[in-house]
């Protein structure tokens, strides 16, 4: 328990702070509960895109192997040449969202490359796009989380720290006060019945 003044200063000082924390406490509550929503609506939205991913790989099976015996015609032939996102507030959290890939395709020859060609660039491509919303995805939980985290600790700080000890300071604070107003009131007595009026009046019934 950590030590305090045992006087009434200290014991406004600790009332009111009792107050503040048992007001913000339901907030951080439910700012806690919104995050873990959020982060379960992200892994949800991540999985989704994993499924989709996993959709046109399966698709490509027809035709893959075309691919396998020659792989250097798509070789490097797609690349990312940037990532689109625009931003976003979840609970207070910045968050990036995703919104489009550009994509650069090398010069194909239509005479010296297969007809399939064309259909590998298109599902490549789809994948590209998939894999970075993806990547989106995940850097959200990652903020989420982080939050989240944060918040947990303010929300254990509070109701296993914070507001116990109050508490007990300001019962302890009570207690001496009250053991203060006690011993006051027994010395005022004390000091009364030993005034000179009370000396008198013993002598004159004397």
């Amino acid at each position: 328990m950590v030590r305090v003044k045992l006087t009434k200063t200290e014991l406004k000082a600790r009332t009111d702070a009792l107050k503040r924390f048992q007001r913000f406490l339901p907030m951080l509550q439910l700012k806690k509960q919104q995050l873990q929503g959020e982060i379960a609506g992200i892994a949800a939205k991540a999985e989704e895109t994993s499924a989709k991913e996993a959709a046109l790989r399966e698709g490509m099976n027809s035709w893959i192997g075309l691919l396998a015996t020659d792989s250097s015609l798509i070789s490097g032939l797609i690349k990312v040449k940037s990532v689109n996102t625009g931003s976003a507030n979840i609970a207070g959290v910045a968050i990036p969202t995703f919104e489009s890939v550009d994509t650069e395709v090398g010069k194909i020859d239509k005479w010296e490359t297969p007809a399939w060609i064309d259909d590998a660039v298109d599902v490549a491509t789809k994948l590209l796009t998939l894999q970075c919303e993806r990547a989106i995805y995940e850097e959200q939980k990652r903020l989420v989380t982080e939050e989240l985290q944060l918040t947990s600790q303010r929300v254990n700080l509070f109701e296993k720290v914070k507001i116990p000890e109050c508490k007990e300071a300001i019962r302890v604070i009570k207690i001496a006060l009250g053991d203060e107003q006690t011993a006051a009131v027994t010395r005022g007595k004390i000091a009364k019945s030993r005034t000179p009026q009370s000396d008198d009046a013993e002598e004159g019934a004397a």
